[in-house]
């Protein structure tokens, strides 16, 4: 279970902005070095922090992971997108940007979708 104490309605709002954004095209500081999804987004917890300061079972993320994908090095990577079962590293070595970035927001408009009516159903359950 994850330890991240951020809201990961929040977090997903934030990651589908950053994409929205253009936020995983190449670095104008750094343009040689491929973006991750992800992990290159102040959603991951281990965001700008060279060594993997947190382990990633610690993330939001890791509750949409595959338990037997968890412990793998970039288990966000293994989040199935769709019901193709299609992921980011998958999809990464497809080498297709745009289809990367439309699948990573079809997944974040569904589970920000699924969040929210989770949130409103509980917010109506407990009022007078």
């Amino acid at each position: 279970m994850a330890k991240d104490d951020r809201d990961i309605l929040e977090l997903l709002r934030f990651e589908f902005d950053f994409i929205e954004m253009g936020g995983y095209g190449r670095s104008v500081k750094t343009p040689w070095k491929a973006t991750s999804p992800f992990r290159d987004s102040l959603t991951c917890i281990n965001y700008a922090i060279p060594e993997k300061a947190h382990p990633c079972s610690e993330c939001h993320l890791i509750d949409f992971v595959p338990p037997e994908f968890r412990s793998e090095e970039l288990p966000c990577h293994f989040i199935p997108l769709n019901e193709a079962g299609e992921t980011v590293l998958g999809l990464e070595f497809e080498d297709n940007q745009a289809k990367l970035e439309e699948a990573l927001k079809a997944w974040m408009r569904a589970k920000i979708k699924e969040l929210e009516t989770r949130q409103l159903a509980s917010k109506t359950e407990g009022a007078p």
